[in-house]
């Protein structure tokens, strides 16, 4: 027998109020009411919404109590139902897993290129389709064109997509992921390609920067570029550097942890001559704490292209890169220098040997990373 009458659901309190059948009404301190259905759905207890008061009325509440109960007698799973009936686009889970990974990228690029790379490739084909209905042959029409073409974007498309319906399968809207291993046997094995950053040699970057120097580029990319040699830090590392992160007194340059790609506070001995750079950069003051902005846009950084420009004016992008200026040091810190491999790696900010090696490895090899960087200021000097 129903046990609520029309004027306590108006009138009830915060709690649980009964009505019979597995039907009751829940009211929060807000004073906010919802009806509830319990039913056992394959010997498991669920609760079931649905809606609140009043939009809901205890009529309607009792009338769709019957429906539900009736259904599952019926053999109905009455919450899959509900589930599948606000199962998202691909393009919505694509939405909703782009929200929720965008804070721990490191760049705003990365966030964009993961979404243009799907807006190209895959919701022309599959963006308006809901993921339950998403299969193999839809995965390999978005992937088959570009996966003996484009191998690199290929890839990088199909583990977009693999993460999506990942996140599907998480929610419960698909059972197994046909982005995964049930698409292996369609797809030609891709080949294994290593590419390298292009550098130049070592005994070539002094000469590089002269040339860089006399370029008509402005004074704060030239001296970005001058630091990131000096360094042999990332470019992303300096051309977001801020003058809070200069210790002068130390020479010291102290790069937080959300700016690393390992994600840990990283220590740059800076060399007399990194500290010229740093001399010169305040003439590019701006007003905002970048030690390098941008002259185009104040308050913000450098783009990342900007660096990547100038060795594209000055003829030098057929074989060099920025990042590759790295690699230029890291070759002459093994063939000229008694540096360990530790020492060098370290100041490469890259992390030391395996996990269980990494667990011991306390130290930063700071003084000898000082005297290492010395070393590559005066052998550029010296060119």
């Amino acid at each position: 027998m129903p046990l609520l009458a029309a004027a306590e659901v108006k009138n009830a309190g915060p709690g649980k109020h009964q009505d019979g059948q597995g039907l009751f009404l829940r009211v929060y301190e807000s004073g906010a009411k919802c009806w509830v259905l319990r039913l056992t759905v394959d010997r498991r207890r669920r609760e079931i919404g649905l809606g609140g008061w009043p939009e809901v009325s205890l009529a309607d509440a009792r009338r769709k109590t019957l429906e539900h109960r009736a259904a599952v007698a019926g053999g109905r799973d009455i919450l899959a139902e509900k589930r599948r009936a606000r199962v998202p686009t691909f393009r919505e889970a694509a939405k909703s897993v782009h929200e929720a990974h965008r804070p721990r990228w490191r760049s705003d690029r990365h966030a964009a290129n993961w979404w243009a790379s799907l807006e190209k490739h895959a919701f022309p084909e599959i963006g308006n389709m809901r993921v339950d209905r998403v299969n193999q042959s839809d995965v390999l029409r978005v992937l088959t064109p570009i996966w003996t073409t484009r191998p690199e974007v290929a890839r990088k498309t199909r583990q977009r997509i693999r993460t999506i319906l990942r996140w599907a399968m998480a929610h419960g809207y698909v059972q197994f992921n046909m982005a995964g291993e049930v698409i292996e046997g369609a797809l030609p094995p891709m080949p294994s390609v290593k590419s390298h950053f292009r550098s130049l040699p070592y005994s070539k970057v002094a000469e590089a920067l002269a040339v860089v120097e006399e370029s008509g580029a402005s004074p704060s990319a030239k001296l970005c570029l001058r630091f990131v040699v000096l360094t042999a830090a990332r470019s992303g590392e300096a051309r977001n550097a801020t003058w809070d992160e200069i210790d002068f007194e130390t020479c010291e340059w102290k790069i937080p942890a959300e700016r690393m790609k390992a994600a840990s506070e990283h220590r740059v001995p800076l060399s007399e001559a990194a500290m010229d750079v740093l001399d010169r950069a305040k003439a590019c003051h701006d007003g905002s704490d970048l030690v390098f902005p941008s002259p185009l846009k104040p308050g913000r950084p450098l783009s990342d292209m900007t660096l990547t420009k100038i060795l594209r004016d000055v003829g030098l992008s057929d074989r060099a890169t920025v990042h590759g200026f790295r690699a230029s040091f890291r070759t002459w810190a093994l063939e000229e220098t008694d540096a360990p491999w530790a020492v060098a790696e370290a100041a490469l900010a890259h992390s030391l040997g395996d996990s269980v090696q990494q667990a011991y490895i306390r130290g930063d090899a700071y003084d000898k990373r000082r005297k290492l960087m010395d070393q590559w200021a005066d052998y550029l000097d010296r060119l």
